[in-house]
């Protein structure tokens, strides 16, 4: 909803898309902060530009105000998310606003957190400075999906990802890896994991792809922390995943049943840590265990890439927010590992669907992505 009753300009419009430019900057790199993007304008020229880098660090708008200086004076700033108006880590941003003399901000959404929720809003207004809320909001909101999900439910946001042929399999051969979609696509999923602050799979997938999960995008890349569901420790000691020079850990979740010898051997391991969780009978692990864990340690975004079992399960028990399916345009026959295991509809009616649908061609394949639930 925009606020106050002035109509919006499209030089509002204009300057918030390049505030969301800037807050991308920092996807995959902000948690369990949100990505904030700022821009400082006067006289409709761009004074400076800045975005949230890492947690700890200064906010978007105080990148901005220093680059800024004493142009800031009576100038606007367009910030995608509502200033903070509370001392955390940082001080308030709020109040760097108003010290700077900015005369008029333009927010894209109020930040759901409860400790702010529109005190950055109301204070700016009682220090006499315009503040039109509502910018681009849809598109504020979707860039921060993720915190928006960690701060209200403390758990990450899940995305269940997979490359299929056009008949549903992620390989050709039940249990063995086999690449399926192009070139294009291995490039986007290497984007994608850039921007997670953690990559899932279960052990089936360990052992038939013994996988390293990197982004592979050299010195600019970012690997996530690398996420396996392995209830009684299968993994072998020579598995890719533990041996990487890599910025990221490797966090196994297993059951307390696990073989204590060989929990001792992972532990050992640099890089490489063991949590055990419940064990919920005919299903696995227990997920909502796996995420509220994962929340705690602040992450805030995951990528669920398998295999079936796990898609199958996270599906099952409702925990996915959004799919993103990359298809490939081939049959993979029969004897190929399907999506979905142990997940069963009955009908129509009952079939999860996913909303906002949206489709887009990644050379030869296509990628279909929506919400759930």
């Amino acid at each position: 909803m925009i606020t106050p009753e002035k109509v919006i300009s499209k030089d509002d419009v204009f300057f918030m898309s390049l505030a969301l430019q800037e807050a991308r900057k920092g996807l995959g790199r902000t948690s369990p902060n949100p990505c904030v993007g700022a821009v400082i304008v006067v006289d409709n020229e761009i004074v400076s530009s800045g975005y949230h880098k890492k947690a700890g660090t200064p906010h978007a708008e105080v990148h901005a105000l220093r680059k800024a200086g004493s142009l800031a004076k009576d100038a606007t700033i367009y910030v995608t998310l509502e200033p903070c108006n509370h001392t955390g880590r940082t001080p308030p941003c709020s109040h760097a606003i108003v010290a700077a003399g900015i005369k008029r901000v333009v927010v894209g959404l109020v930040d759901p957190n409860p400790i702010v929720n529109g005190s950055g809003n109301s204070y700016l207004r009682g220090c006499g400075i315009e503040v039109v809320s509502g910018i681009l909001e849809k598109e504020c909101l979707e860039l921060n999906r993720p915190f928006i999900k960690h701060i209200t439910t403390g758990k990450p946001f899940v995305v269940m990802k997979a490359g299929m042929s056009l008949d549903g399999r992620l390989s050709y051969q039940d249990g063995v890896t086999g690449q399926m979609t192009g070139i294009d696509s291995k490039t986007r999923v290497h984007s994608l994991r850039d921007s997670f602050d953690a990559i899932l799979i279960g052990s089936g997938t360990l052992a038939a792809d013994d996988p390293s999960l990197t982004t592979r995008l050299g010195a600019n890349g970012r690997d996530p922390l690398r996420v396996v569901l392995d209830s009684f420790l299968s993994i072998t000691l020579d598995s890719r995943i533990l041996h990487l020079q890599s910025n990221a850990e490797t966090l196994l979740f297993c059951s307390s049943d696990c073989n204590s010898e060989k929990r001792a051997q992972l532990e050992a391991m640099e890089g490489v840590s063991v949590r055990s969780v419940s064990l919920v009978p005919g299903q696995g692990l227990d997920l909502e265990e796996v995420l509220e864990y994962l929340g705690a340690v602040d992450v805030c975004s995951l990528l669920v890439e398998g295999g079936a079992a796990v898609h199958g399960s996270f599906l099952r028990q409702e925990l996915v927010d959004r799919v993103m399916l990359f298809v490939a345009p081939l049959f993979a026959g029969s004897d190929g590992t399907p999506l979905l295991k142990d997940f069963r509809v009955t009908d129509r009616y009952t079939a999860p669907k996913l909303n906002n649908v949206s489709y887009e061609q990644c050379g030869a394949d296509l990628i279909i992505q929506g919400d759930l639930f």
